[in-house]
């Protein structure tokens, strides 16, 4: 049989394997914890490239439709430049015979205007004479 002394060395041995073994478990989970903290920065590193990544691709997209809307635009604009030298020139003639007849119509109202005048004077001039004239037709001293 065993003694008491061998006994008490026997879980002296066991408690000192114990120990050790919590101590390990301990370092264990202090090296799971150190882990988890990498590993969540890294996570967290990864997200935010990830966030960034699509951030520079809608960036990319916003960039492309732009120029495509300015190609668009620019596009139109020659068009419509286009459109309205081509109307210009189908309008320049009339815009040319319009400033001739605004002239001529100028030349027409002076004429009228100096005739006018003219046969004004010339009644006020031979009024006298008329005066005269119906006067003695009518008789009248």
């Amino acid at each position: 049989m065993t003694s008491n002394d061998d006994i008490l060395r026997a879980l002296g041995r066991v408690e000192g394997r114990l120990t050790g073994i919590e101590e390990s478990v301990s370092l264990i989970l202090e090296d799971l914890g150190d882990e988890k903290d990498n590993a969540r920065e890294s996570r967290a590193v990864i997200h935010g490239r990830l966030d960034e990544r699509q951030q520079i691709h809608l960036l990319d997209k916003v960039v492309e439709i732009s120029s495509g809307v300015d190609a668009t635009l620019r596009e139109e604009i020659k068009s419509i430049k286009e459109t309205v030298e081509k109307n210009h020139e189908a309008v320049a003639p009339t815009l040319e015979e319009w400033k001739k007849m605004k002239t001529l119509g100028y030349g027409i109202s002076g004429l009228i205007a100096f005739a006018g005048l003219t046969i004004g004077g010339m009644i006020a001039y031979a009024s006298d004479g008329a005066v005269a004239w119906v006067r003695h037709w009518l008789k009248i001293n």
